[in-house]
């Protein structure tokens, strides 16, 4: 478990500029005292106040961003006359204009806007959730706009614009005027689920976040769900209007998000601290909760400096991580939108493979949250990561096969529950494992960032010729995942051993124990020897 445990810390402020060895625990008592059950009561008031419309919001998002292959089968590619890999360039959105054999083809850019605007920015930031003000790296190009914009105006306003372009998709009569939609809909997605992330760390302690992960990211499986079965009926407004099915499909699914958005901003608080909500007992503790627990704003250095940056851009652990991310994202973003494509293949009608595709999504939501649960409770992440790998190796292993169309079917079922199950647990385990504010930011945009470029590989290699098998989208999956089934190991094993060095030099009572001051130690953040990495 990553706890930093020698630190005796002032019930004021959890600092102190004493003399500490690597022996001991001490913990500051909370401002008021609190049983497991009155605890957890707290939290599930906190949950109910903010994760049903946080979940919504990014429901919606994902139900948006992913309803373009309910619309490809619904007629987008024929109205719009899209031929050969133009689907999956407008999905990849590279505002490059190309011309081949005398033609022009605009080549999108989608998920490379999302994926530059995730990259890092050293910037420092100040918020007020308690008394105190507080310093961070904020992860990527949108996220500089919290400096200006409260949390709960920055991301309903982030849903309304999402929203708003979305219907304006509908309207695309041309294949240039819905790759220049497509655009700025990648603009604005990238500011989500940063956001979303960073705003639920100024809530929950570490290990409380990979369930609420899971239920946020299980939102958006559940999306997925709800677009196919959304996807169905919508269909049978085709032509009224003059608009076809998948028109429809952008424009009702627009006007809904855009009632999200305002309804957050209604409904969302920014800080504990100004959470009317709660007594102000359970405000106070709140604060001290996060404020002594490691993976928030407590035991560690809130400091802002740029060797910190440097310090994540080096550290062996972000790299290794964003391989595992990598190994996750290219499969799941690969099948989730091209999972209607794969399923009408088997034989199915438009109609029926729509309906199809969501059961397969309630599936992974369950997976996820299950994960998220146990994952939390029993405080480790890499055996639940490399669960979800060996559940997506099975499953492209049968989408491979020769196999007859019911056990691919299924097949589709542990691929997704495989993957959106491992997916919350990549971005806590990281999380966990960082420490010293600007460094956990830092760390986690490049690894965001990083791994959103898997979308580009995972939008690509699903061809119009390799229908309906998709045999090499699907080998190139496989070939990620095992990618991730080594690093994973790898990671807990590396942990495990420096783990065991550091038990091992707090317990040899032969060896003169260094002494630091809890500034030195929060200082050397995860590298200091009293801090233990998540397994």
């Amino acid at each position: 478990m990553s706890d930093t445990q020698s630190l005796k810390k002032s019930p004021e402020n959890c600092e102190s500029t004493h003399i500490v060895d690597l022996v001991g625990e001490a913990q500051p008592p909370p401002p008021v005292e609190l049983t497991a059950a009155q605890e957890l009561a707290l939290y599930r008031k906190v949950d109910l106040r903010l994760m049903p419309i946080v979940s919504l919001m990014y429901l919606l998002a994902s139900m948006d961003r992913g309803n373009i292959g309910n619309a490809k089968i619904a007629g987008l590619t024929t109205q719009l006359n899209m031929t050969g890999s133009q689907f999956n360039t407008m999905l990849t959105i590279a505002t490059i204009v190309r011309r081949s054999q005398k033609e022009e083809k605009i080549r999108s850019a989608y998920h490379i806007t999302t994926a530059i605007l995730y990259l890092p920015i050293p910037r420092k930031v100040r918020y007020s959730s308690s008394s105190a003000s507080h310093s961070h790296l904020k992860s990527g190009i949108p996220s500089l706009l919290l400096q200006k914009f409260r949390p709960s105006r920055w991301l309903s306003g982030l849903t309304i614009a999402w929203g708003l372009i979305l219907t304006l998709n509908g309207f695309s009569k041309t294949y240039a005027q819905l790759v220049v939609a497509r655009v700025f809909l990648g603009v604005v997605e990238a500011g989500l689920f940063p956001g979303v992330v960073y705003y639920m760390t100024l809530w929950y302690p570490r290990h409380a976040l990979q369930y609420r992960f899971g239920f946020f990211i299980g939102s958006a499986t559940l999306a997925l769900a709800f677009a196919g079965l959304l996807a169905f009926a919508i269909g049978f407004m085709d032509g009224i209007r003059g608009l076809q099915g998948w028109s429809w499909i952008f424009i009702l699914e627009g006007v809904a998000t855009v009632v999200a958005g305002i309804l957050a901003a209604l409904v969302l608080v920014d800080f504990p601290a100004a959470a009317s909500f709660l007594t102000p007992e359970e405000r106070e503790y709140i604060a001290w909760k996060l404020k002594c627990d490691n993976a928030a704003v407590g035991g560690e250095d809130e400091e802002f400096s740029a060797r910190y940056v440097w310090a994540a851009l080096v550290d062996w652990q972000v790299w290794l991580h964003i391989l595992v991310f990598l190994a996750v994202v290219t499969p799941v973003v690969g099948m989730s939108i091209f999972l209607p494509s794969i399923v009408i293949g088997f034989g199915y009608s438009v109609e029926i493979s729509q309906l199809l595709t969501a059961p397969v999504y309630v599936a992974a939501t369950i997976t996820a949250l299950s994960f998220g649960y146990y994952s939390d409770k029993l405080h480790m992440r890499s055996p639940f990561i490399f669960a979800g790998l060996l559940l997506l190796v099975a499953g492209l292993a049968i989408e491979v096969s020769p196999a007859s169309p019911v056990a691919k079917y299924m097949g589709t079922f542990l691929c997704m529950s495989g993957g959106f199950g491992a997916m919350p647990g990549t971005i806590a385990w990281l999380g966990n494992n960082l420490s010293g504010q600007c460094k956990r930011a830092a760390g986690m945009a490049v690894h965001i960032g990083m791994g959103n470029f898997a979308v580009l590989i995972g939008v690509n290699i699903f061809r119009a010729q390799d229908a309906p098998r998709y045999i090499i989208a699907h080998a190139v999956e496989l070939g990620f995942v095992g990618m991730g089934m080594i690093a994973v190991p790898i990671i807990a094993i590396i942990y495990s051993h420096i783990n065991a060095q550091r038990e091992a030099l707090a317990r040899n009572s032969e060896i003169e124990k260094p002494v630091y001051t809890e500034q030195e130690l929060r200082q050397l953040g995860d590298k200091a020897p009293d801090f233990r990495y998540t397994i």
